[in-house]
């Protein structure tokens, strides 16, 4: 009866060709699915990261003291929005 073998020996192995003689076991970069396992998210990672760089250098400053933030009532009500579009509404065809 054969001896069962333990699971590191079965990993680190090499596996018996059709001849029946052993062939190494190529190293884990050679493997081309491992490329695939980790390529995948790492390609991810990279263009995140490139997305976060162009957003932080192509942000634009907030505006503060523009005339539709001057345009807002200080003291807002429910009317506030209605009053709003009804204003935009009367004065876009004069522009």
């Amino acid at each position: 009866m054969k001896q069962p073998t333990p699971l590191n020996a079965a990993l680190t192995a090499s596996a018996p060709d059709a001849a029946g003689s052993a062939v190494p076991a190529p190293p884990w970069w050679r493997v081309g699915m491992v490329w695939l396992v980790v390529g995948g998210p790492a390609v991810v990672v990279v263009a995140s990261l490139g997305t976060a760089v162009v957003a932080y250098r192509g942000a634009d400053e907030v505006l503060v003291n523009t005339a539709s933030a001057r345009a807002v009532p200080v003291r807002p009500s429910a009317e506030t929005p209605a009053l709003t579009a009804r204003n935009h509404a009367a004065t876009a065809a004069d522009q």
